[in-house]
């Protein structure tokens, strides 16, 4: 994950746990994926997306752009990768 507490941006590896993430295009990803998350415009929501395993495609988590914490999209960021890790249909909100 990067690490600049002033990014807008993060990237994570992740292997997606038991029925995986819910994507708006393709439905569920399983398997090893990256995770995108992206601070929008406001600085209070953050757009988040995994690509389809195989492709250069990204498609949108279920549920982005999603409202970010107080901790910030790192914060933000590093709980998405833990819901994606338990899988079950992950979301970004």
């Amino acid at each position: 994950m990067n690490t600049s507490p002033d990014t807008d941006s993060y990237t994570s590896s992740v292997t997606a746990g038991p029925v995986g993430a819910m994507t708006d295009e393709v439905g569920v990803v399983t398997g090893d994926l990256a995770v995108r998350t992206t601070l929008t415009g406001d600085g209070h929501r953050a757009c988040a997306a995994v690509p389809y395993p195989g492709t250069d495609e990204w498609y949108t988590l279920t549920g982005s752009p999603a409202p970010i914490p107080d901790g910030g999209l790192a914060a933000y960021h590093r709980d998405l990768l833990g819901r994606i890790r338990r899988g079950q249909g992950a979301t970004a909100a």
